[in-house]
C-alpha cells in the first residue's frame, strides 16, 4: 500500500508543477516579447519548468516501478524524457537563438512568441495525458 501512496504523491507533485507553470506562463503572453529582459524571463521560466518535470517525472516513474505499476512507470518516464528533449534540443535552444536577435528583427519577436505558445501547448498536452491516464487506467 505504501508504494502506491508514494507513487500517487509523486504524480500529484508532478501535476502541481505542470498546473503551476501552465497558469504562470499564460499571463506572460501579454508581454510584447520585444526586449531581452522579457525573453530572458520566459526562457528561465521554461527552463525551470522542464527541470521540475524531469525530476518529478523521473521520481514518479521510479515510484511506479517500486509499486509494480509498469505501464504508469513507462508513461512517467516518457513525460520526463519529453521534458528532457524539449529542454535540451527543442524549446530552450531555439529561445536562446531568438533571444539574441530580438532587438534587431521583428520576425524574431513573432517566432519567439510562437515558440512560447508551442511550449505552453506541449505543457497542456502533457498535463492532459497525465490526468487522463489517472482516470482511465486507475488504481
Amino acid at each position: 500500500m505504501l508504494p502506491i501512496v508514494i507513487s500517487l504523491a509523486a504524480t500529484v507533485i508532478l501535476l502541481v508543477w505542470m498546473g503551476f507553470f501552465m497558469m504562470g506562463s499564460l499571463p506572460l503572453l501579454v508581454l510584447r516579447h520585444d526586449t531581452p529582459l522579457d525573453s530572458r524571463f520566459i526562457r528561465g521560466l521554461f527552463n525551470v519548468y522542464y527541470l521540475a518535470v524531469m525530476l518529478t517525472g523521473s521520481a514518479a516513474a521510479l515510484c511506479y516501478v517500486w509499486s509494480g505499476r509498469f505501464v504508469f512507470a513507462v508513461g512517467m518516464a516518457c513525460i520526463a524524457a519529453l521534458a528532457f528533449a524539449l529542454r535540451r534540443w527543442i524549446i530552450i535552444p531555439r529561445m536562446d537563438f531568438l533571444r539574441h536577435t530580438i532587438p534587431a528583427a521583428d520576425s524574431s519577436i513573432f517566432q519567439f512568441r510562437r515558440l512560447h505558445i508551442m511550449g505552453m501547448m506541449l505543457n497542456v498536452a502533457q498535463l492532459g495525458a497525465v490526468a487522463w491516464s489517472l482516470t482511465k487506467l486507475g488504481f
